[in-house]
């Protein structure tokens, strides 16, 4: 064990929280951009809304490959550490920041080359097209940013830096509410670019806060210098990452797919289900920032109790995240059930939109708790190399179910049945989850014990 190590000692529920509750802000921080955007994109109208609905789920999938790097980074850097093995942290940590890079660069041109074949795929009406690629160009160029931002956040997650890691999301988010409005809508005089803006106040924020970041990670015990690679063994190491960043990345990636392909089943429902949809969207990935913040803090604390030998406290941590995801998950289903008109008001004042909004809610928002306990254990299958269970529960739990649920059963409930999909999803795959991984932890206990 490593006196650099310190989610080793003390108590569990004590790390649970002091890592969750920086990364709670952090990610709220983030999410709010989503609504941010959405709103000042709403101000535009109902073309550019309606665009957004079909841009969001793809930028979260892309994204997720930055996010897999992160948790890849995360899982090898905290073993690491939890062995006792600083040396051998700083040059996995140095190593991913490198690989992050370059997988950064590739995706974003590939994405930039299949723009309008994808959005073709997805059934975007012509008059949404323009809009599209407009915000999507130079998102995808950008692309190498948010992947070196993602690498930097793994490299101080893996060491228990929340607090760091929440300078850096507040960064990113105050560059994109300043900006938002300037480039978006126009203000002071000053034309806005229109939903293009949207994309490049995110550039700009990406690239302001990965330079934050970088200064961060250099006040920590793993110092960057590239120097360091020529003592690394980059083919095992860059494998040792990849082995769990590439399933994560497929992982986080596949919910969006899923929505994606939920997205163009609603096409047929009409504009006012697409726009009530995505819009509601964006409430619903505020309402789950504390399951969000929990999924990303399990994964150093579970990665480094597990690779000092305590499995104990890798199950006890397991216990409480997922106790938290079954409470409040509840309790926010309850809340938005209640008050979907009211959150609706912000974004639109067409009662076809409003309604579509409000059911959305009623129905999917009961799933929230089995979606936390997913991405939590999901989290903690990663820490323990186990990533490609996270990977096979996420696919079943997307085209096992959802899209068979959404596809059969909307010719029947129309709109209603696509919100069903996604409830029925999220409940079967928590529940399937919370067994995975506690099958997992335990088996892994009883060997370490041999």
């Amino acid at each position: 064990m490593s006196e650099n190590a310190k989610l080793t000692r003390g108590p569990i529920r004590g790390h649970l929280v002091t890592q969750t509750a920086p990364m709670i802000v952090g990610v709220a921080a983030m999410m709010s951009i989503g609504l941010i955007d959405a709103y000042f994109i709403g101000q535009l109208g109902s073309t550019e809304l309606a665009a957004i609905s079909f841009i969001f789920p793809i930028t979260v999938a892309v994204t997720s490959l930055a996010i897999g790097l992160m948790v890849g980074i995360n899982s090898v850097v905290a073993r690491a550490l939890g062995e006792g093995d600083s040396a051998k942290a700083t040059r996995r940590a140095n190593l991913g920041l490198v690989v992050s890079v370059a997988l950064g660069l590739l995706a974003g041109l590939l994405l930039y080359a299949v723009l309008d074949p994808l959005f073709a795929l997805m059934q975007a009406p012509p008059d949404l097209r323009w809009h599209i690629n407009h915000y999507m160009e130079p998102f995808a160029l950008g692309l190498p940013l948010s992947t070196t931002l993602m690498a930097i956040n793994g490299i101080l997650r893996a060491q228990g830096e929340a607090k760091r890691t929440l300078v850096i999301s507040l960064v990113f988010a105050g560059a994109n509410w300043v900006l938002d409005p300037l480039l978006i809508t126009g203000a002071f005089g000053l034309k806005g670019f229109g939903i293009a803006g949207a994309a490049y106040a995110t550039v700009i924020g990406w690239t302001m806060s990965a330079v934050i970041g970088l200064y961060l990670v250099h006040r920590t015990h793993l110092r960057l210098d590239p120097r360091i690679l020529k003592d690394c063994h980059i083919p095992s190491v860059t494998g040792e990452i990849l082995r769990v960043a590439a399933p994560a990345s497929f992982s986080n990636a596949i919910n969006p797919i899923g929505l994606s392909v939920l997205t163009a089943l609603l096409a047929g429902e009409g504009s006012a289900a697409i726009a009530g949809f995505g819009a509601a969207g964006r409430v619903q990935s505020f309402a789950v920032v504390p399951l969000l913040a929990l999924s990303g803090a399990i994964g150093a604390i579970v990665g480094q109790n597990w690779g000092a030998k305590m499995p104990e406290r890798a199950r006890e941590a397991m216990l409480w995240a997922g106790g938290f995801c079954l409470a409040y998950g509840l309790v926010v289903a309850s809340i938005l059930s209640l008050f979907g008109g009211w959150f609706a008001d912000f974004f639109t004042d067409d009662p076809a939109i409003i309604g579509e909004f409000t059911s959305y809610l009623r129905i999917a928002a009961w799933g929230y708790a089995g979606f936390g306990l997913l991405i939590v254990a999901n989290g903690a299958l990663n820490a323990v190399d186990k990533a490609s269970y996270a990977l096979t529960q996420s696919f079943a739990r997307v085209f096992l179910v959802m899209l068979p649920v959404g596809w059969v059963m909307r010719s029947y409930w129309g709109a209603d049945a696509i919100y069903a999909a996604e409830l029925a999803a999220n409940g079967l795959g928590g529940a399937l989850a919370g067994f995975v991984v506690w099958r997992v932890l335990r088996r892994g206990a009883t060997k370490i014990r041999k």
